[in-house]
């Protein structure tokens, strides 16, 4: 939630259930309680995401690339490249100078390369949290090689190095590099440059380990944005912001 002057009142997060509407309405309640504010002060809402267009509340519904772009130059005006990793998929936006989306690559085909790939393995395998990866990935001696595509034969992988006795923290640093590898072999794809500054966001940029590996991969200085799950929320309010501002134009 953001005022006129696009400060940001109050920022939530749920899980979010088989019905989108109603996870849609908790969280905004859970920002409302945050900040003291009621539904009826509430100006206009932009929704975005898979669930978007469930949410019946929505004054208009509009594509995660957009939002995230537009709220990933927000809190960080001079980006040029946007990784972006979450639970479901994983994206590269490449802007122009002017901000603008020049291309975009996207992974939502594959838990593999998307934070579910860590949420399946790493609890059930290796019985560490997801806050604990990160610590431990930078531990690793000898990060393992995990070169599946599947997280399924990944999991083979992963089960056959602790059999051999391996380190967890090799393991997780491997799980990482596989992660990254990924992403980055889906930009060059699409021929996106990486063109510096290069920022990480999504729930999996929370992960220490994770821009090292972009680094150290791309040899290019890559940045974990503050708050990186909030960017989409962030476009999506600065597009409600701008809806509303035309409305009542149109209405003077």
């Amino acid at each position: 939630m953001i005022d006129e002057d696009e400060n940001i009142l109050a920022s939530a997060l749920t899980f979010t259930s088989y019905d989108r509407n109603q996870s849609g309405m908790e969280v905004l309640n859970m920002a409302l309680d945050q900040c003291g504010k009621t539904s009826a002060e509430v100006d206009c809402i932009v929704s975005t995401g898979y669930g978007r267009r469930a949410l019946e509340i929505s004054c208009e519904a509009v594509p995660e690339i957009i939002c995230h772009a537009l709220g990933t130059q927000k809190l960080y005006p001079a980006v040029r490249t946007i990784i972006d990793i979450g639970g479901q998929d994983s994206k590269i936006i490449a802007l122009d100078e002017k901000g603008m989306i020049e291309k975009f690559e996207m992974n939502d085909k594959c838990a593999a390369g998307t934070g579910r790939f860590f949420e399946v393995l790493a609890g059930r395998l290796l019985n560490v949290s997801l806050d604990e990866l990160g610590p431990l990935s930078l531990q690793a001696k000898n990060p393992c090689t995990i070169s599946s595509m599947c997280t399924i034969f990944a999991e083979s992988e992963i089960i056959s190095y602790l059999s051999e006795g391996r380190a967890k923290e090799d393991i997780i640093a491997g799980m990482i590099n596989s992660i990254a590898r990924r992403v980055v072999a889906m930009g060059k794809t699409g021929q996106i440059q990486f063109k510096e500054p290069i920022v990480l966001s999504g729930g999996v940029a929370r992960n220490i380990g994770v821009p090292r590996a972009f680094a150290d991969m791309l040899g290019k200085k890559v940045e974990a944005i503050d708050n990186p799950q909030l960017t989409g929320a962030m476009g999506a309010a600065l597009k409600a912001k701008d809806l509303f501002l035309k409305k009542e134009g149109a209405n003077a």
